[in-house]
Order: structure tokens, then C-alpha cells, then sequence
């Protein structure tokens, strides 16, 4: 027994005849009547009276009943795998760094499942070093990041800069200051992310190649929270202006010389011989489009 042969029984049973089933599937009367032959033949029972009137065994009452489930069932499943071949249904899995995370990503995914609600996203917050190591497993589908380390495989298309601002208490003494440079920084407890936090490293950098090197430092975990902890006062820190809308009270915000400390920040995937899903490639397109818009 086929699925095609299933709707064709539950036809005849909707309209009650051969000739009308076979017009609503656009068959011959003759190839209707042989699968329902077949179909008795298989089940070794008769399911249609034949006689003027239509009417279904009693075998063929509980088949109709037993089928109908079926059919609904098979129906869907057609419409699913169509929708996921097209890209219009699929899981994906998506990392992210912050700020992106809390401050873009939210009202771009509004949009985009508005526009394609079958589609299923699971996010998951981490940073680029994590979030690569998840991708090469095969763990995530698509990140976004700042680049990796160039040793690694994987494929990063860049988008944006992440400009820093320098944010520290109102009454703090480089307030004064219009513009800070790195110099400026020397002596100042300066608060941090973690060790493996690109955004640290790059700070690190720039810091050692102008020559200052703060004495005074207070590792925090994460970056969105930096900000509450200059605004207690515990010091100054290097955040995403992103994240500053508005001020916190009792800060205020300065302009680190130049751009050295601006992060570059894109979508990270996997290299071409491992390609996208439909839904996925669908979504990659759809960040491509809000940031370059943005």
C-alpha cells in the first residue's frame, strides 16, 4: 500500500464516488478503480460495496476512520520537507558575541521570523574563541563574532567595527581630558575582561606597543557589565559605545585617540566544502543585509 493510494481511498470516501475522486485527482476512472482493487487485494478484504449505491464495509469504516490520521500526517510531513528544502522551515544554531547578543541581534531576528516563522533559531551567547571551537564540532551552525585567530579554517566574512569609548566616573580626575590617549591610562585601575576575550588582547596590544602598561587592573568576567562597575566607581574601562544608550548616571564618556582599539566583527562559518542549509544560508544572507544597513 502507497500513499497515493491512501488519498485516493479517503477521496472516493469524501465525495462518495469513483468518478468524482477521479476528477478531483485528475485520473482516469480506470486507474482509480485499480488501486482500490489493489488496495482490497493487499488487505485481503473488501472496503467499497459495489452496486448502484456507494457505501464502505464494515472493514472499510474502520479503515477510513484508522486512515484518515495517516494521510493528515503524510500530508504534513510533504509540506515540512518542502518548506525545508526551500529554506522556509529548519533548526538553526547560532553563537554570538556580546554586545551584538543583547543590542542588535534581538530586533533583526524579530524581523527575520516574521518573515520566516517556520524557521527555529537557538541562540547561544559565548565568546569568538568558544564559539569557533563549537563551529569546527559542528555544534553551531553560523557565529557571530569578531575574526579568529588566522590559523584557523574557518570562513569569516567581516561586516562592521565595533567602536570602544573610554567610560569612567564623572568626578574621575582624566574627565578633564577631551580626548584620551593610551598614555593617559597609565596608573589608572583599569578594568578588563577575561584573559581569552579577544576585545582584552587587542587592548593588551595597543597598550604594550605605545609603551603603557597600567599597574593597576581588575579582571571582569564579562564585558556588558563593565559599565556597572565603573559606575560604582571601581574604575575606568574600554566599552562598546553600543552599549551606552544612554550614559550611566554618574559616568561619562571620552574618545580614546584613534581607532586602534575598534574591533572588526562579522560572520564566522564554515569553509565552502561545508555548506549552509537553505534556512541557514537564508538567515546568513538576512544579518548580511541588516548590518550593511545599519
Amino acid at each position: 500500500m502507497d500513499f497515493k493510494t491512501l488519498k485516493t481511498f479517503q477521496t472516493i470516501v469524501k465525495y462518495g464516488s469513483f468518478i468524482r475522486a477521479a476528477e478531483e485527482m485528475n485520473y482516469v476512472q480506470s486507474t482509480v478503480t485499480m488501486q482500490m482493487q489493489k488496495l482490497e487485494a493487499e488487505l485481503g478484504i473488501l472496503l467499497i460495496e459495489r452496486g448502484k449505491k456507494f457505501r464502505l464495509t464494515e472493514a472499510g469504516r474502520l479503515f477510513h476512520e484508522q486512515s484518515l490520521q495517516i494521510v493528515k500526517h503524510m500530508d504534513q510531513l510533504q509540506t515540512n520537507l518542502s518548506d525545508l528544502q526551500m529554506g522556509d522551515a529548519g533548526d538553526i544554531r547560532l553563537g554570538v558575541t556580546e554586545p551584538t547578543a543583547s543590542y542588535r541581534l534581538p530586533a533583526i531576528l524579530g524581523s527575520f521570523l516574521s518573515e520566516y516563522p517556520k524557521i527555529r533559531i537557538s541562540v547561544e551567547i559565548g565568546n569568538t574563541p568558544t564559539l569557533a571551537e563549537r563551529l569546527h564540532r559542528g555544534e553551531i551552525d553560523l557565529a557571530l563574532c569578531s575574526a579568529p585567530d588566522w590559523s584557523s579554517e574557518l570562513y569569516f566574512e567581516p561586516l562592521f567595527k565595533e567602536s570602544f569609548v573610554v567610560l569612567m566616573p564623572e568626578n574621575h580626575e582624566l574627565a578633564q581630558q577631551p580626548l584620551i590617549t593610551p598614555e593617559h591610562l597609565r596608573g589608572h585601575r583599569l578594568l578588563i575582561t577575561a584573559a581569552t576575550c579577544p576585545y582584552r588582547r587587542k587592548l593588551e596590544r595597543v597598550l604594550q606597543e605605545t609603551g603603557s602598561h597600567p599597574l593597576d587592573t581588575m579582571e571582569i568576567g564579562s564585558m556588558t557589565a563593565l559599565q556597572f562597575y565603573v559606575e560604582s566607581g571601581l574604575g575606568i574601562a574600554l566599552v562598546p559605545e553600543i552599549t551606552l544608550r544612554p550614559v550611566p548616571a554618574g559616568t561619562t564618556v571620552r574618545t580614546l585617540s584613534g581607532d586602534l582599539i575598534d574591533m572588526t566583527f562579522g560572520i564566522l562559518s564554515q569553509p565552502s566544502e561545508y555548506p549552509l542549509s537553505q534556512a541557514s544560508l537564508k538567515l546568513y544572507q538576512a544579518l548580511k543585509q541588516a548590518f550593511s544597513t545599519g
